[in-house]
């Protein structure tokens, strides 16, 4: 088919006419043409020349030097030719700056320094930094290039170029022996021939054995002459884990460097860092950072992201609030939904035109369907033109909602004031566990405490020992603090401490030592508390396990970290430490001090609590205890608690069955018959759930498939006068939408005369 000679193309010639003109030239050649391209700025050539940083002044000074004979061409050439191997496998960082690419380096003064004056010796004139990964090593060395521009540093380095070097580049298709050397050789000699360039290494532990084959030298034995003799100047920049691991084990390589330590800065250094990098993220984004933002970015990302280090981390909470801000505003308006859907239908419409061969049909189509990307483009020119002058906001609530997506805490535990909550804390608790109030009390104070930042920050939230009789609701209150707390049921970590009674299974928590089976695969709470640093870790039943255990605790409570099998520090300060046990229990109920039944008066309370704490003095060491905020013991339940329990248990029930519009009411009669069924003095109220479910759950439940009951009716429970049984009786229908049943309606209206008389 023929190209269409379009507005834009006879534009582009027009364009091209004119530059002829200017450099009196009778024939438009490709040079012209090319420059016509570059200046319109619109069609997609002109785009993809601008993405390789084609421009029109750049086209233009090459032309007429081609024009002028070229010597300025020449005079690059020769320029750029000095070290042609290490143009082709670095970077320059001293011309990014000059073109203002590098980011603006804020603080790091001393280090930059520290630098320069190492870069000025006259043997072993090279620096290694080194620092945790995200400190800001890379900055650095970025850092003296903009600073050599500026002719900020000892007159030693004036004109020097800093290049980084990029050692896979070199690597990349070395297929035969010595060509690896090669290039390596090559870049030492030009290095040594232009005294102007620093190298820079980054990452440089990969120097040692890159390009290693059998036989062969690696890249950090030939760089080590020229290092020692002061031939080449390199900056080097590593972690302090890779250090240790491959230059300290080299004493030869190691000597030739210099130390400089690259700490993380503070959080006031690492605001001022984000205040210089503000205007370069807001132009990215297309948004506006207000300074309480950025000073939320900072507090949060120091207080939550434990794994990371500033100003790293700090930077990437801003970085992704802007782009979540940003998408968050992009509205494609309904005019360019609707012309894209209308071409669709055009363009559908026009290939069964042409299959039918109607071509006078089609034709109409066709220029239809033109005029329809027409005014697409206009629509989308319009829509550009319009977002461009819009800019949001990004504030410090948009900052939580961004650090409670990477960190997994829901962002109201962050951004929400948490006095509210954590004052309602104990009535809240109060409603789900019954009878055990001087408990919640304790807890809910130990909580409020620390929030409030009266208590060392460097510890967990709060540590408990529960101890008291089984079924009185220790398991559970761990439980119920997790969901209040965290608001998800996957922030309770359950580590069962009968299943560490031997010496030897301690190192499950933690992971296996090296050299031992599993080592890789991390501890069983080590791992679960850095999947989930915000959460309740509930050790359960801590007398059966063995007392070495308790020797791990000691750091948890003390120091607020625990180091894993692998060398790794996992954070437990964000965690709410409890332990529950049955300690002294048995010897009280042998006695007879202790049952449920009979109600304690607070004598019978002080006399059980002062004989379990007997024995947990006996059984654990005074260490253990004494790093525990609150030891507590629970009281045991009466009557009066179980019927308030039952109440719960029913009630979870019931939401249950009221997803099938069915409504159950249990009379008096029948929550007693449960609680003297489901009422154990051995065990508390465990046997209270299975008691419901014999006599509530199963029993219903077969009525329903039955069909005695159906959607709508309202069953009354209650106790048998003859059997050891509950009666489930319909006594009314619920109001629901039921076209096919009109003819019921009259009984419906009817039937909720007995269940008044029932209440009554």
């Amino acid at each position: 088919g023929n190209i269409p000679f379009t507005k834009r193309a006879e534009k582009i010639l027009k364009l091209a006419y004119v530059e002829a003109d200017k450099y009196k030239s009778d024939i438009i050649g490709t040079e012209l043409l090319l420059l016509a391209l570059v200046k319109e700025k619109e069609g997609v050539a002109a785009q993809i020349l601008q993405a390789f940083d084609v421009t029109y002044d750049a086209v233009k000074s090459e032309l007429e030097n081609i024009l002028r004979g070229s010597p300025s061409t020449q005079e690059v050439t020769q320029k750029r030719t000095k070290t042609p191997a290490l143009d082709h496998f670095g970077r320059d960082l001293t011309e990014l700056a000059r073109k203002g690419e590098l980011d603006p380096v804020i603080g790091r003064d001393k280090e930059i320094e520290r630098v320069a004056q190492i870069l000025s010796r006259r043997k072993k004139n090279n620096p290694v930094l080194i620092g945790e990964p995200g400190v800001g090593k890379t900055a650095i060395a970025e850092g003296l290039a903009l600073r050599i521009v500026e002719k900020k540093v000892p007159r030693v380095l004036h004109n020097k170029r800093v290049v980084t070097l990029d050692l896979g580049a070199i690597v990349a298709g070395t297929k035969y022996r010595g060509q690896f050397e090669e290039r390596i050789k090559a870049i030492l000699n030009e290095l040594v021939k232009a005294k102007d360039v620093i190298l820079f290494i980054d990452e440089l532990h990969t120097i040692v054995g890159a390009g290693g084959a059998s036989g062969s030298l690696d890249a950090s034995n030939m760089f080590k002459p020229a290092l020692a003799r002061g031939e080449l100047q390199c900056i080097g920049a590593t972690t302090l884990d890779e250090y240790r691991q491959y230059i300290e084990k080299d004493g030869a390589l190691e000597r030739r460097f210099q130390k400089v330590m690259v700490d993380p800065p503070t959080p006031e250094e690492t605001y001022q860092i984000l205040k210089g990098l503000q205007s370069r993220y807001e132009a990215h984004h297309r948004v506006k950072y207000t300074d309480a933002a950025l000073r939320e970015a900072v507090r949060l990302s120091d207080r939550y992201i434990t794994d990371r280090y500033l100003p790293d981390k700090a930077i990437d909470v801003m970085d992704e609030t802007g782009a979540r801000i940003h998408l968050a505003n992009i509205r494609v308006p309904k005019e360019i939904t609707e012309l894209e859907e209308e071409i669709k239908k055009v363009r559908r419409e026009k290939e069964a035109v042409i299959k039918a061969q109607e071509f006078e049909r089609a034709a109409i189509l066709r220029d239809r369907e033109k005029q329809l990307h027409r005014k697409l483009e206009e629509a989308k020119e319009r829509w550009k033109e319009a977002e461009d002058e819009i800019v949001a906001t990004v504030n410090e609530e948009d900052v939580a909602e961004v650090v409670s997506m990477m960190t997994g805490i829901p962002v109201q535990r962050v951004a929400q004031s948490e006095t509210e909550k954590l004052l309602k804390m104990e009535e809240e608790l109060k409603k789900r566990i019954i009878g055990q109030d001087e408990v919640i009390h304790l807890i809910s104070r130990a909580i409020q405490r620390t929030r409030a930042g009266l208590k060392d920050p460097n510890r967990p939230i709060g540590s408990f020992i529960f101890l008291g009789p089984t079924g009185v609701g220790k398991t559970q209150l761990a439980k119920e603090v997790a969901r209040y707390l965290f608001e998800n049921d996957d922030a309770l970590i359950r580590i069962d401490m009968s299943e560490f009674m031997e010496k030897f299974s301690v190192s499950r928590l933690t992971g296996a030592p090296p050299g031992y089976v599993g080592y890789e695969e991390g501890g069983q709470l080590t791992e679960r508390v850095r999947r989930h640093p915000y959460s309740v870790v509930l050790f359960d039943e801590i007398e059966k396990a063995h007392p070495d255990v308790f020797n791990i605790l000691l750091q948890i409570l003390d120091e607020g970290h625990l180091t894993d099998g692998l060398g790794r520090k996992v954070d437990f300060k964000n965690t709410i430490l409890i332990m529950t046990s049955n300690l002294g229990t048995r010897e009280i109920k042998r006695g007879g001090g202790l049952g449920f039944g009979k109600s304690e008066d607070s004598g019978d309370y002080d006399n059980m609590r002062d004989k379990i704490m007997e024995e947990v003095r006996r059984v654990f060491n005074p260490e253990f205890v004494n790093r525990v905020d609150e030891i507590v013991v629970f009281r045991s339940l009466d009557r009066n608690d179980m019927m308030k329990i039952v109440d719960i248990v029913i009630d979870e029930m019931l939401n249950r069955v009221s997803e099938r519009q069915i409504e159950v009411r249990l009379s008096q009669s029948a929550r007693e018959f449960l609680v003297e069924k489901g009422f154990d003095p051995v065990y508390g109220a465990r046997p209270l759930k299975r008691t419901i479910q014999r006599y509530v759950q199963d029993p219903l439940a077969e009525e329903i498939l039955k069909g005695r009951f159906t959607d709508g009716s309202i069953i009354e429970v209650q106790r048998s006068k003859k059997k050891d049984e509950l009666i489930f009786k319909e006594v009314g229908r619920m109001e629901i939408a039921s076209p096919e049943k009109k003819d019921e309606t009259p009984e419906d209206k009817e039937a909720p005369a007995p269940t008044e008389s029932l209440e009554g």
